[in-house]
């Protein structure tokens, strides 16, 4: 009974301690000692309690502005935001920091951290990409001002990685256009257009051979499926692509499957010729059959009238 009744005044005591703390925060919250609060602030920030560190901090930002203490204090509210993953607006104090503390012995890292939160802000590549391209401008833009600095050899390595983000979209998007090529022919078209955009974009991307491969299939594809008053100048062009292929990948993994689609471009141009020569005969003899029902005029000139002529 009494250990019973121990642990209960135990219990009680601590949630009075709980509420005692709470109570002081609050206090300390609501009330105008700046400078009290500040110090708290700091504790809190290094104690890792960012939440309510932050708190005091957002209240102090407005008190403190235009004082010589509003530096260092603008410094940790990003730095708090930071910890707390708010990373959007960690960003934009960070780089108001920046702004506003050109001289600042943190304006560098200021800088730094606020293109580095844009980075961390990138989506998975099959998202939008709008603040990839804006992280990559952020962090491009520090190594431009600080070349010479540590974390410029670390931005360039976030740029890179934020680059290949975007070369993956631009090769699934193209592969898009090709996976949807049977409900829409035209579509086989779009990826071979986007292919070459995509190379034109990113002339290292890391997919080229593959992208070269891809041409070809799609432009046999193309071909194949056009109507037959097309398709020879269509199977060309797909022969022009599997002729840079080879010379440009003599070595590839995908040469058996390109030399595989050459001879489907092969077949297709052979059929194709036949089929033409064949509506070749058929229209000459429709002609021939109207000329001799009277239905067309026959306008073959006789050369001997061009002699007398």
């Amino acid at each position: 009974m009494f250990k019973v009744k121990h642990l209960i005044i135990l219990v009680f005591v601590a949630a009075l301690g709980i509420a005692g703390c709470k109570s002081r925060f609050e206090k300390l919250r609501a009330s105008n000692d700046v400078a009290k609060k500040y110090q708290e602030a700091l504790r809190l920030y290094n104690k890792r309690d960012y939440s309510k560190a932050l708190v005091l901090f957002e209240d102090l930002s407005q008190k403190y502005r235009g004082r010589a203490e509003a530096e260092d204090l603008n410094y940790y509210y990003a730095y708090t935001l930071y910890r707390l993953s708010d990373y959007t607006t960690a960003r934009y104090q960070f780089k108001s920091f920046a702004d506003t503390y050109p001289a600042s012995k943190n304006a560098e890292e200021a800088r730094y951290m606020g293109a580095y939160c844009y980075y961390l802000e990138s989506p998975t590549f099959s998202l939008d990409q709008e603040n990839t391209y804006k992280a990559i401008d952020a962090l491009q833009l520090f190594v431009n001002l600080y070349p010479t600095s540590d974390r410029a050899a670390a931005a360039s390595k976030y740029i890179a990685d934020l680059r290949g983000k975007l070369e993956d979209k631009a090769f699934e998007n193209a592969k898009m256009y090709l996976t949807t090529g049977p409900s829409n022919v035209d579509n086989y078209r779009a990826a071979v257009i986007a292919l070459k955009n995509a190379q034109r974009d990113f002339p290292d991307i890391k997919y080229a051979e593959e992208m070269d491969y891809l041409m070809i299939k799609s432009q046999y594809l193309y071909a194949k499926n056009s109507y037959v008053f097309r398709q020879e100048d269509r199977y060309n062009e797909a022969i022009s692509l599997y002729t840079e292929f080879t010379e440009n990948h003599p070595d590839s993994k995908f040469t058996k499957d390109a030399k595989q689609v050459k001879q489907d471009i092969d077949a297709g141009l052979v059929l194709t010729k036949q089929e033409l020569a064949d509506f070749a005969v058929e229209q000459a003899k429709y002609k021939e059959m109207l000329i001799r029902t009277g239905k067309l005029k026959d306008t073959t000139v006789n050369k001997t009238d061009i002699k007398n002529k």
